[in-house]
């Protein structure tokens, strides 16, 4: 496993970069309507395009800050900060609305999903989908995500992340649908009566059964793996929304196994006994969205194995719509010889011709597996905690906002956002049962109490047991 934390991430910023999250953490909170003032911060350097707020009142003196934050909820009369001023060079703005990207870098149309947000979307709504977003992960990571497929570049890191949101409330329905209802949801919906549902519920568990995708092992640089095998799909064998939040519904779960330093996932195209009957262009498109545009930085490398001649051709026009730097992940391995080059033999399964005797088997769900769900005194009161922190690490975003580059005690307050941020970490596993439906990995033991990732539970039972000639003598 990667001893060392990335470039780019928590504790590892240069000081430039620590400026960057600093400006995109203060629009940040302009759009999600948190907090009065946000005042200029000192120490910008006009050369760098970023944004940074300061609100005053009607005679032009600055508010006084307020002493708690809200959350989850505004009173109607709190717009949050009045104007925001943009430096870069010469340019200001004064409104968010204004931010936009240029037309030639967007791809995937988030200008008009992100104007969509900010005139349709509640700020609390769009804070909400954030905070649930970042589930187990510190707060400061998943802005650095936007900000490093961005290229540091502010506002457009910006416009990425609140079109991110807005896919994840109005089009994907992520935390509401697919991680709140999970498996068992849809074996409940597969048996209802409403045909179009039933068919999306019946076609989802179809694709965990057969395991066209699934999770497990380590590559070399201690990566968790997505093992995707081609030859199990088909067009049209499965409805398209039901493709999509299969696949939605795995990215979701392998960032459940990610831990710092990791975090990012390979992702291994097994492509043996691949034929163009199993070629579908548009789940591609729609898993290259996915990752370029509202799972940023989660790609660490893409391994197509045992790619047939007739894939040429698919990857001359694939090419074509991936990003540069995604495109130069993709790596190809001809044989177990160059798998091996990133992946352990150990780890490679069976199948693939390594020596994993390990092999995927559906673990059906269990009615009552998500019972803790029903009890909603306790949902209600590690939510209650989870506001209050999400408060505090809001308040300390803001005085260091306010503070600045310059401003004294900078070392403490990113070491205090770090507590509060640890303290998040450990409020989600302890909701977790209360906010995500079980799943195949927690049934198989992969996905522990806490949060503690084994992909090896089975084998490590058995090999607990004493052996059947084993008195408890000798096991003292």
């Amino acid at each position: 496993m990667a001893p060392n934390t990335p470039a780019g991430r928590p504790g590892t910023l240069t000081a430039d970069e620590e400026e960057k999250l600093r400006q995109l953490w203060a629009v940040t909170m302009k759009v999600f309507g948190v907090g009065t003032t946000l005042e200029e911060a000192s120490g910008v350097d006009s050369a760098v395009s970023a944004p940074v707020s300061e609100a005053s009142d009607n005679d032009g003196k600055k508010e006084k800050k307020k002493s708690r934050l809200s959350v989850f909820k505004r009173s109607k009369g709190d717009k949050g900060a009045d104007a925001e001023t943009i430096a870069s060079g010469a340019r200001t703005s004064t409104d968010i609305h204004s931010i936009s990207l240029p037309a030639d870098d967007d791809k995937f149309g988030q200008n008009q999903e992100y104007k969509a947000a900010l005139a349709n979307t509640p700020p609390e709504e769009l804070r909400q989908a954030f905070w649930a977003m970042v589930k187990h992960d510190h707060p400061d990571a998943l802005l650095l995500r936007f900000l490093r497929a961005r290229k540091w570049n502010v506002e457009k890191a910006l416009v990425m992340m609140v079109s991110t949101m807005h896919w994840r409330l109005k089009d994907m329905h992520v935390d509401d649908d697919i991680v709140l209802n999970g498996e068992l949801g849809a074996v409940e919906q597969a048996g209802g009566s409403d045909a179009k549902v039933k068919k999306n519920a019946q076609d989802f568990l179809t694709q965990l059964r057969m395991g066209k995708s699934y999770l497990h092992g380590l590559d070399n640089e201690g990566r968790p793996m997505c093992f995707v095998r081609a030859r199990l799909h088909k067009a049209g064998d499965q409805t398209e929304e039901s493709l999509e939040k299969f696949t939605v519904f795995t990215i979701e779960t392998a960032r459940m196994l990610l831990r710092p330093p990791i975090d990012t996932a390979t992702v291994v195209f097994d492509l043996t006994d691949f034929s163009m009957a199993n070629m579908d262009y548009t789940p591609v498109k729609f898993m290259i969205k996915c990752f370029e545009a509202n799972y940023p930085e989660s790609l660490g490398t893409v391994l197509v194995y045992k790619a047939p001649w007739v894939f040429n051709a698919v990857w001359s026009i694939v090419r074509g719509w991936l990003d540069p730097i995604v495109a130069s992940k993709v790596h190809f391995a001809k044989n177990i010889d160059e798998l091996q080059k990133y992946v352990p033999r150990s780890q490679i399964p069976a199948d693939c011709g390594g020596d994993e005797k390990w092999q995927y088997a559906y673990p059906e769900p269990i009615a009552g597996e998500n019972d803790r769900m029903k009890d909603v005194a306790t949902k209600q009161s590690l939510l209650a905690q989870r506001k209050s922190i999400v408060e505090r690490y809001e308040t300390t975003v803001l005085d260091w906002v306010r503070t600045g580059r310059e401003g004294q005690g900078a070392d403490g307050r990113r070491q205090e956002r770090d507590a509060v941020a640890e303290e998040l970490r450990q409020n989600y596993w302890q909701a977790d049962p209360y906010v995500r439906a079980r799943s195949l990995y927690d049934r198989m033991g992969v996905i522990g109490d806490g949060g503690k990732v084994d992909f090896y539970p089975q084998a490590r039972k058995e090999n607990a047991k004493p052996a059947a000639n084993t008195s408890a003598d000798d096991l003292d």
